[in-house]
Order: C-alpha cells, then sequence, then structure tokens
C-alpha cells in the first residue's frame, strides 16, 4: 500500500505543531503556585529544595511533551512514540519530584499530581494509563484527608480525573480525525482511478472502431487508386470524415462527454461493414428498444461490429435488436482462445452497471456477442 500524505499543518507539523506546543508548556502556569510557596520559604533550604524540584519538573513535563509531538506518526497513540523503559523513567522521575515538592514546601505541591496524570496518559497505553490516574489520583486525595495540616481537597480530585479525560479524549479524537481523512483520502483515490479507467475504456472504445474502419478504407482506396479511381477518392474522403469525426469523438471525451445513438452506432456499422466487404443484416428500426439500454446496446454494437471487422474474416454480420437484447453475430473464423480484450472488458462493466448480462459464444461458424438486459 502506498504510504498516505497529509497537508503539514494540518495534521501536526510546521506551523501547527510549534502552537501545540506552546499551548501545551501554557498549563505549566498551574506550576506559578507551588513555585511561589516555594519561593516564599526562600530563606530555608527546604524553600530553595521546592523552587530546583518545581523547575525541574516543568523542564521534564515540558521536553517530554515537545519530543513526543515532534516524534509522534500520524494516526498512532503518543505512547508509541517512547520505549516503555523510558515512558517508566520519565513517570517515576516526575513522581519523585513531585514527592519531593509536596515534603519541602507542603500541599502546595499536590497541584504536581494533575501533571503526572497527563504525563501517564501520554506515555502508557490506555489501560495502563488510566490505573496509574486513578492510583495518583486517590494517592493524592487521600493525602489530603490524613497529612497533618492539609485539608480536604476535593477540587484538586476532580482536576487529576477531568485532566486525564482531557488528554484521553483529544487522542482519541485525533486519531478519529485522522482515520476519516485517511479514509476519505482512499476514497477520492479510488474516485480518481475510476475515472481514469472509465476514460481509457472509452477513449479505447472511440479509437478502436475508428482507427478499424479507417484503417479498412485506407486499404480498399489503395487498391482502388488503379482500378476505379473515382471509387478511390470517394473512400479518400470518407477517410477525411472520419478521421474528423474521430478526432470530435476524442475531444467530447477529453471534455467529459459524448453523444452516442443506437441509431448513429446501426448507421457507422452499415458503412464500415460495406468498406470491408461485408454483407451487413441490419434492423431498420430501434424504436422497441427500451431507453434504459439503448446506449449499452449501441455500445455492443460499436464492439462487435469492431471485433467482426478487425479479426473475424467474416462475409456476413447480423445484427439483431429486441426491447431487452441485441446480438452482433458473424460467419467468420470464431474466437481464437486468447483473453478478451479491453473493449469486451469495458462493454462488461457497462453492462454490469444496468444489471444486463453478455454472452458470448462460437457458432457453427462464428462467432456471436449478446447483450441481455434483465
Amino acid at each position: 500500500m502506498e504510504e498516505t500524505t497529509f497537508p503539514l499543518d494540518a495534521y501536526g507539523t510546521g506551523p501547527s505543531r510549534r502552537w501545540g506546543s506552546l499551548f501545551a508548556l501554557v498549563w505549566l502556569f498551574y506550576l506559578l503556585n507551588p513555585l511561589d510557596a516555594a519561593w516564599k520559604q526562600r530563606d530555608s533550604v527546604s524553600g530553595w529544595i521546592g523552587i530546583v524540584a518545581t523547575l525541574a519538573f516543568a523542564v521534564v513535563y515540558g521536553a517530554v511533551f515537545i519530543v513526543m509531538r515532534a516524534r509522534r506518526q500520524l494516526g498512532r497513540p503518543f505512547w508509541t512514540t517512547m520505549k516503555p523503559g523510558v515512558s517508566a523513567a520519565v513517570i517515576g522521575a516526575e513522581i519523585v519530584l513531585g514527592v519531593v515538592i509536596c515534603l519541602a514546601i507542603g500541599q502546595a505541591g499536590t497541584a504536581t499530581s494533575v501533571y503526572i496524570a497527563v504525563i501517564s496518559m501520554l506515555c502508557l497505553p490506555t489501560r495502563l494509563a488510566w490505573a496509574m490516574t486513578l492510583a495518583v489520583a486517590a494517592t493524592t486525595y487521600g493525602a489530603t484527608l490524613t497529612v497533618p495540616g492539609w485539608t480536604q481537597d476535593r477540587g484538586l480530585l476532580f482536576g487529576i480525573l477531568v485532566a486525564g479525560l482531557a488528554i484521553w479524549g483529544i487522542s482519541q479524537a485525533i486519531r478519529g480525525n485522522i482515520e476519516v481523512l485517511t479514509v476519505r483520502e482512499e476514497n477520492a483515490r479510488l474516485a480518481l482511478d475510476d475515472q481514469r479507467n472509465r476514460f481509457a475504456r472509452d477513449l479505447h472504445d472511440i479509437l478502436g472502431h475508428s482507427l478499424t474502419v479507417i484503417t479498412v478504407k485506407a486499404e480498399l482506396a489503395q487498391k482502388l487508386i488503379g482500378v476505379d479511381p473515382d471509387r478511390a477518392l470517394a473512400e479518400i474522403a470518407d477517410l477525411e470524415r472520419l478521421s474528423r469525426d474521430a478526432l470530435a469523438d476524442v475531444r467530447r471525451a477529453v471534455e467529459g462527454y459524448r453523444e452516442l445513438t443506437l441509431p448513429g452506432e446501426l448507421a457507422r456499422a452499415r458503412v464500415a461493414l460495406a468498406a470491408a466487404e461485408i454483407e451487413a443484416d441490419l434492423p431498420n428500426s430501434t424504436e422497441e428498444v427500451q431507453g434504459e439500454v439503448r446506449d449499452l446496446f449501441a455500445w455492443a454494437i460499436r464492439e462487435g461490429v469492431t471485433n467482426v471487422i478487425r479479426h473475424s474474416e467474416a462475409q456476413r454480420c447480423v445484427v439483431r435488436l429486441t426491447p431487452t437484447s441485441v446480438e452482433v453475430a458473424d460467419d467468420g473464423r470464431g474466437p481464437d482462445g486468447s483473453s478478451p480484450g479491453n473493449g469486451l472488458v469495458g462493454l462488461r462493466e457497462r453492462a454490469a452497471a444496468v444489471g444486463a448480462t453478455i454472452v458470448t459464444a462460437a457458432t457453427e461458424p462464428g462467432f456471436s456477442l449478446k447483450v441481455v438486459a434483465s
């Protein structure tokens, strides 16, 4: 499968990555509370320990977040960007620094527990991350209830759980959006491939028929130059007209439209078979054919008659029309056993699109191509 690419700024690279990192670092603002508490105790060793530990805690958190965003692969969780040992070391370091801050400055240091929950969600698989977040929440809230001098803080408990939930939700949303856009791009690619295949099929159908008739008429004109100059000139005039018609058909195909009619294809078939000196037995009316299959039957006549002229070496070609079927039969040499060409493959695709079926059969002598509408 080909590698999928996305616009840089839409998925965390370029300017959006820098702004995303800045947005994450803004939340370090809430560490100002423990830092302020430590600063007020700067006349003591514990105060300076609190200052250093808080700054170190912020540096580790910011560095981990920036590194993980820089290494992250599209559509994959954050925790896959780091080895399990590194993740464990980072979380362990933040827990140790959080405990040191709490021991140095007191309850104000419990603000670090929210960041520990966030780091856990980033660095661990979902189940383990939620287990770690719940453990941090329970431990911190239990400490506010049991440590002498600390007061109960339900707001902190709520903040830890909400922070974990927010990071988990954001990660899921990012993955979901990337999956949706991946599917959208795949659908666009398939649609483009289908359009290319359809155009290639149409171009083959147009040029295959036109060039076959032009070739036959050119050979006939060459034979008639010394025998019947007037008829040779008429054939050459037909060559010019056919080449212009083919060019016009190609231009219409490129522009996305082409007029194809059942009476028109019968008329073309009559001219082409006459040029190839093949007796033609064609219907005189097409009025009984159902409207929804008229285009399909026109394509079938074009493909069938082209193959008769090009491959069959037939003396006679018959086209039979009914309200629900069309058949092109000849008395030529029949199929040679090779795989079907692009024209027949394209005709099968057209038939399948309207619920019709194609039946090919060797006859004695010759070959029959029949399209039946359901």
